[in-house]
């Protein structure tokens, strides 16, 4: 505009600093950098908005319309609860869905299913964000572009027509035609591919998955010359030997597992098992031990070498590490009661070796049965992926229907096979990296929008029913292999029930197994089929005598991202691993005496080399981990997993198929930051007396107490106590938490907390309202592990209280510590005076950044704006609505917060501490109850019992 005397004023130059101090509201525009991904998808959602509103010029409001009368069964403000799945690598673990006004917004366990009994997983927990998620698929592909639905069809019926044309070869019908998948426990997708091979008889079906449990299922078949599983009861079991073990945090029932093994942990509650761990890293079931050896993976076929040869045919350990035998003799003097577990990582001539060995110590029908499978791969004996390629590469292949599976990312050589293959057409539900490679590409309903089944690892049958209609469309697979024979679509519920309908003759029955999520008396039979001699034979597996001339690289799948299917899911980004408690990134573990020899330090950059195969990426240095062995995390690096996924972290797929020794060089141009979670040194400490207690067996057996502090702290010289008639309180058993996080995530879904990403974490501006400490005691070589929840401790003297100017934290009748968000003014002086660290400020408008929608998130708890402070609150949500029904039924107010809920291991017992009959009152009786930081007076609520090790007085220490 120009000035009064006629001359061009210049136009101020405003930073977005300065735009930001006086227009907070543009905060969400500027924090993205606009790149060409960002401003195409804004081109494409104008000009799709546009021409969707020129379609009806007539209609100037467009906008949703109320319904007149609610669905049946839906009460406003009240949650309705379903029971359906959550498949994992094949099996099932029984969830229940709450929703509200037919919106899902929380998963919680189903407690009538073996494989979860009423507890989660941490990807169990994030399937609501899953299921929201903006980038899955909205509709099918040719090569990459969008197509129809109609040109789909032709294709497939193309391809059908071509399968079923003679062959002037004589070669049956089909003969080109494969199908791949991932592993398969549903029966009703079992009966579909059956079908399209009873159809194709020259056609072939690849089962593959990508973390190798195919190990396990060869080494079964090796031992018993059937399609077996073993199902482990460890409540039953006195001693455990884990070798390099996912028993209790990824294997199949793991959620089961890690009940029944935390049942036994507290010596209060009765006589404690033991638990060995052998591993080459860290684990959360070597965490859980109450001795852990460290073995590099060369030490480990030796140790399964001689163990097996003490246990079958009593030959002395000798020549062994020196734990060895007392281990071995602790395990056979517990005949019947004994019980050894190998991770999936080891060849099937291991994993004979194990079953040999618990046949040996008299455990089958005492603490593991054998049961029939309940895989199909006995459908296509020998249909590996290695052979599928191999038949792609020399063009065998003329169509491959790939269904809900990544080969392209997880397996380079598969990316090069596919472009041999005439026509391949990928099931998914998300456009990544396969269905971006094949030549078409069909959105895949999600789980929440479609009927299924799944067996548990038990053999138990789960329901799985739809939880809302489609947000984007898709296809079930069921459909897909329907739709290769040329059949026309059937409702999904219709074949569900097809295939279970002489358990399910009636309506009222199939009623019932959907309201419970299971149907009854599906487990796997018991099988009678013996040990076979051959296993007694690959029972002692040879140790390697050639030693490596490099260091040893271990790929393992991040525990959250897993093979990289959750590499979308920004709560699954953001969450701490259990160790290294980096978030956004998976640099390579490396252990203490390789960073001191190499003079690295977190975050320094190194290349790593393996063949012709090579990539930079940071370190992490992993107190712990075996000499000379560095362990890369698979699931990271995507390049098509949607806007947040892509290009994060390293990937490490391509090593696995590289062959040569590997080598680590320091990078040029120095170091990177990594984000984590843990903003303190190591700690070192050898005194019980730590905030994360603990002591061994016999300590406790000498004085119960010597842990315990709560008696001290009631003699004071001021205390105020509310008087309410409700005085919620909470007791957390270190004896049963394993870290696994579930939790942390639980608690983040609950109460709409948002992830703040990658930079603001640099910043130490992570939001997560429960945290789990974990606590390093001893040397970094070797240390003793142990992790601690920690969350706001709701202190009865709480010094927040005292110093906030305008009154936002403060105190109710039931003793709970409130926040007044309206009120807080972001003085964060609260947070300065918390000894605990519990509180989170929030810096920013975070939950307006989030991709998912509005309409995703608790509407029972606010979703807080920035500059007000932020912390656990006992899901007083939760709170209010037990004390709605208690005044509406008359009954007591009975309350499970979200982290309780979720806990696999019933670590956490939450409730009125004034109840002498409560379960919180019984554990905060425990000899081993103490409260953290006693000498600041706050008296909190939660308390915990310190862990108790059941050490072998045979082993030194």
């Amino acid at each position: 505009m120009p000035s009064l005397g006629g001359t061009p004023r210049p136009r101020a130059m405003v930073s977005d600093t300065e735009l930001l101090q006086h227009f907070p509201q543009f905060e969400s525009a500027l924090s993205h950098t606009l790149d060409r991904r960002r401003v195409l998808k804004l081109l494409g959602l104008a000009l799709a908005s546009g021409g969707v509103a020129s379609c009806d010029p007539g209609t100037p409001d467009r906008g949703f319309v109320s319904a007149v009368r609610a669905a049946q069964g839906v009460v406003p403000g009240l949650p309705n609860m379903y029971a359906t799945a959550h498949v994992r690598d094949g099996y099932a673990e029984g969830i229940v869905v709450t929703h509200q006004m037919g919106r899902p917004i929380k998963v919680e366990g189903n407690p009538d299913h073996p494989g979860s009994l009423g507890a989660t997983d941490v990807m169990a927990q994030a399937l609501i964000y899953d299921f929201y998620d903006p980038d899955r698929a909205t509709g099918p592909l040719h090569k990459g572009m969008p197509t129809s639905w109609p040109d789909l069809a032709a294709a497939m019926q193309k391809m059908r027509a071509t399968a079923m044309a003679p062959r002037p070869d004589g070669a049956h019908a089909g003969e080109g035609l494969r199908i791949l998948t991932g592993t398969v426990t549903s029966p009703t997708l079992g009966r579909a591919i059956e079908q399209v091979l009873a159809a194709f008889p020259g056609a072939a079906w690849h089962g593959w998955d990508a973390i190798g449990r195919e190990n396990v299922t060869r080494g079964l078949g090796l031992a018993y010359g059937a399609p077996t599983a073993v199902v482990a009861d460890l409540g039953r079991a006195d001693v455990l030997l884990a070798l390099d073990s996912d028993l209790l945090d990824s294997a199949p029932g793991h959620l089961n597992h890690a009940r029944a093994f935390a049942a036994r942990r507290n010596p209060v509650n009765g006589p404690m098992n033991r638990l060995y761990a052998v591993e080459p890293t860290p684990s959360l079931t070597g965490v859980a031990a109450d001795h852990r050896f460290i073995a590099t993976p060369g030490m480990m076929d030796e140790v399964i070498g001689r163990l097996s040869a003490h246990i079958l045919r009593g030959e002395a350990p000798s020549g062994g590490p020196d734990w060895l035998g007392p281990v071995a003799d602790d395990l056979r003097a517990h005949h019947g009661r004994a019980f050894v577990h190998l991770g999936p990582h080891y060849p099937p001539e291991a994993q004979a070796a194990m079953l040999a060995m618990n046949e040996a110590l008299g455990g089958r029908g005492q603490v593991f049965d054998v049961v029939e499978s309940p895989l199909y791969q006995s459908l296509a004996p020998g249909g590996t992926l290695d052979a599928l390629m191999d038949d792609m590469e020399r063009g065998a292949v003329q169509a491959l229907l790939i269904l809900d599976v990544n080969p392209v990312h997880q397996s380079p050589r598969f990316a090069a096979a596919l472009k041999h293959v005439p026509t391949s057409i990928a099931l998914s539900d998300r456009p990544h990296e396969t269905a971006l490679a094949a030549h078409w590409h069909v959105p895949l309903a999600h789980m929440m929008e479609e009927w299924g089944d799944a067996r548990g690892h038990d053999g138990t049958v789960a329901l799985i029913q739809p939880q809302a209609m489609p947000l984007y469309g898709g296809m079930n697979a069921v459909s897909a292999l329907h739709a290769c024979l040329g059949q026309p679509l059937r409702p999904a519920m219709d074949m569900v029930r097809a295939t279970w309908r002489t358990q399910l003759p009636s309506a009222r029955d199939w009623h019932d197994a959907l309201a419970a999520g299971v149907i009854a008396g599906t487990a796997s039979r018991r099988m009678e089929a013996p040990l076979r001699q051959a296993a007694m034979r690959v029972a002692s597996p040879a140790p390697s005598q050639q030693k490596p001339t490099g260091p040893v690289l271990l790929l393992r799948p991040d525990p959250y991202l897993w093979d990289g299917r959750g590499a979308n899911n920004p709560w699954l980004q953001e969450l701490p691993r259990p160790l290294s408690k980096v978030v956004w990134d998976n640099p390579l573990l490396i252990p203490p005496d390789m960073a001191q020899a190499m003079n690295l330090r977190n975050g320094d950059r190194v290349s790593l080399t393996r063949g012709a195969t090579r990539t930079q990426l940071p370190v992490w240095i992993q107190p712990g981990q075996a000499a000379g062995c560095v362990v890369g995390l698979l699931g990271w690096g995507r390049r098509h997993a949607g806007e947040t996924g892509s290009d994060v972290g390293c990937d490490l797929y391509p090593f696995r198929e590289a062959a040569g020794p590997v080598r680590i060089e320091a990078a040029h141009g120095g170091g990177v930051p990594v984000a984590s979670t843990e903003h303190h040194a190591t700690r070192v400490d050898a005194s019980p007396s730590d905030v994360a207690r603990h002591g061994t067996l016999a300590q406790f057996h000498e004085r119960a107490d010597f842990l315990g502090n709560i008696s001290g702290m009631q003699d004071t010289l001021y205390r105020r106590e509310p008087d309410a008639p409700v005085a919620w309180g909470m007791s957390i058993d270190l004896n049963a938490c394993i870290g696994c996080n579930a939790c942390v995530t639980a608690c983040q879904v609950e109460n709409n907390i948002p992830v703040v990403g990658r930079e603001e974490v640099l910043r130490q501006r992570e939001m997560h309202w429960l945290r789990i400490d974990r606590v390093y005691e001893g040397t970094q070589h070797a240390p003793d592990t142990f992790f601690q929840p920690m969350l706001c401790m709701h202190c009865e003297q709480a010094p927040c209280e005292t110093v906030c100017p305008v009154g936002a934290t403060t105190h109710d009748s039931e003793g709970l510590n409130v926040m007044v968000y309206n009120r807080c003014i972001g003085t964060k002086f609260c947070s300065n005076n918390c000894p605990y660290k519990v509180r989170r400020f929030n810096y920013f408008a975070f939950a307006e950044q989030e991709s998912r929608p509005a309409i995703s998130r608790n509407p029972d708890v606010s979703v807080r704006a920035r500059g007000v402070m932020e912390k656990c609150t006992f899901c007083v949500q939760r709170i209010a609505q037990a004390r709605i029904v208690a005044d509406r039924d008359g009954v007591g107010e009975h309350v499970v917060t979200a982290c309780q809920a979720a806990c696999p291991a019933q670590a956490i017992s939450f409730g009125d501490i004034n109840d002498p009959a409560a379960e919180v009152t019984r554990r905060k009786d425990s000899p081993l109850t103490y409260a953290a930081l006693p000498e600041q007076g706050t008296h909190p609520r939660v308390t915990y019992e310190g862990r108790i090790l059941n050490r072998n007085p045979a082993i030194a220490s």
